[in-house]
């Protein structure tokens, strides 16, 4: 596969900036291109011609830089041919992350399992179980008891929602996946949030669709830009509820006067987890087409994957046509359990919340001991904070974090053409302890990176 100048160059971002010489700061940024999987292995880059000019840099920079590559094992070159991605034959500079006990992870955003609530959930939906022995258990629509709690979890929230209305799926990435295959084609543009979750975007790479990202700025969502992109895309993808990774709220006047030419799913996962703010308002409420889809990984537990979309049932038809190319159904047990806690509301716990402001509060005032040069704005909800660094050494924090005991989600992932190289995800879904111990890591992390230190550790998995 060959990949264009101009790309690579999206993909290196401001990679002049830093310390060092040009020719060291771009051959360590295509290494970590390498490293994070954005340059594939075996991809053939441009030529050190054509690169050096879509970079604004001249020859003897990237040729420079290739070399290096070459050198650490990084790129494989023949004469007349493009130089191609490749790995040092050890491997040890893929080395994986550190999964002992006494490294604390900050890639994945997720809560711990409400272990009492969830163990009655799951004793009410075995109970609940027999009734359905008499079925074969393969439905790709959902079982209608989960169909009911999520219609009277969005009744509940002000928009009237018929069960017809809904489909279960195995979570909202499940969710995505399958309106992807429905509605998005190759060489579809899509319209997403910038920054924005790190799996939707590989689900829009995957089915060849070229993302057109509007910013999430500090003062949120810009109408009239989303607009006039919504007038050129096939399908737009938002996170308008605590928005991850910034924990931002859309306000309801954007609400009210957004609307989109095109197809709009709207990722409803955090919805709950408002933190001293109002419960928003369904985007659905005033975008009546819009597509919602939503799960209780990010307002109960990781593991229980169960999730949905709500949408007219014309377009859920299609769907469920589609769905049996990857699975059959959700998990029967799991769906029951599900409508037990949506319909005792156990997704908007007082307790819990509370929890999280007293772990957001420590995660900010760790930030401020260890590392007061890092700008972290307050969310509105959610379960993450958006961390701005002086520099942009996300990357590579991120690569020696775990020599430290720690692992990080790199801003790059989030975006597109290596942006947010200044900005960290930091989860605070860990006690308040975890968490200080975690950011006096990261600071070491980073004083070692200013004394010229490196890493080589490939990116953590993430939620």
């Amino acid at each position: 596969m060959k990949i264009s100048s101009h790309a690579v160059a999206r993909m290196l971002g401001t990679w002049q900036e830093g310390p060092g010489p040009a020719h060291q700061r771009l051959s360590d940024r295509l290494r970590l291109l390498v490293l994070d999987g954005r340059l594939s292995l075996g991809a053939a880059l441009p030529s050190e011609r054509d690169l050096a000019l879509a970079l604004g840099t001249s020859r003897t920079t990237v040729g420079t830089a290739f070399r290096t590559l070459v050198e650490h094992g990084y790129l494989a070159t023949q004469a007349r041919t493009r130089a191609t991605v490749r790995l040092p034959d050890d491997t040890t500079p893929q080395q994986p992350v550190r999964t002992d006990a006494t490294t604390i992870d900050l890639s994945f955003a997720a809560p711990a399992a409400p272990v009492e609530i969830l163990h009655a959930a799951f004793a009410t939906a075995l109970e609940q179980l027999p009734r359905h022995f008499d079925r074969h258990g393969y439905d790709r629509y959902g079982i209608a008891e989960l169909r009911e709690a999520v219609a009277g979890w969005y009744q509940r929230r002000g928009l009237p929602t018929r069960p017809d209305h809904i489909l279960i799926t195995n979570g909202a990435q499940h969710a995505l996946a399958l309106l992807t295959r429905v509605l998005v084609s190759p060489r579809d543009k899509v319209l997403i949030d910038h920054p924005t979750y790190p799996h939707a975007i590989t689900t829009f790479t995957h089915a060849r669709a070229r993302p057109l990202p509007v910013a999430v700025t500090p003062a949120g969502w810009d109408t009239e830009q989303l607009r006039a992109a919504g007038s050129d895309a096939n399908l737009a993808y938002l996170i308008p509820d605590f928005h991850n990774p910034t924990g931002m709220c859309m306000s309801t006047t954007v609400r009210r006067q957004l609307h989109l030419a095109c197809p709009t799913v709207v990722d409803e996962t955090m919805a709950d987890l408002a933190l001293g703010v109002a419960d928003p308002e369904p985007l659905a409420l005033h975008m009546p087409a819009a597509i919602s889809i939503g799960s209780v990984s990010k307002s109960v537990w990781g593991g229980l994957r169960t999730g949905w979309i709500r949408a007219l049932p014309s377009l859920l038809e299609r769907v469920e046509k589609a769905r049996p190319t990857t699975d059959l159904g959700t998990p029967v047990v799991e769906q029951l359990a599900t409508a037990v806690l949506l319909n005792e509301h156990q997704t908007r716990r007082p307790k819990a919340l509370q929890q999280l402001r007293t772990q957001q509060e420590a995660l900010r005032r760790a930030l401020a001991e260890h590392l007061p040069d890092v700008h972290a704005p307050q969310p509105a909800g959610g379960l993450t904070l958006w961390a701005t660094f002086p520099q942009p050494v996300s990357s590579r924090l991120a690569a020696m974090a775990p020599d430290h005991g720690v692992t990080i989600a790199a801003g790059p992932r989030f975006g597109i053409g290596g942006a947010f190289e200044r900005n960290i995800r930091l989860p605070y879904t860990l006690p308040p302890g975890q968490l200080a111990r975690a950011i006096a890591r990261l600071a070491r992390a980073a004083r070692a990176h200013a004394r010229g230190a490196t890493g080589t550790h490939t990116p953590p998995p993430l939620a």
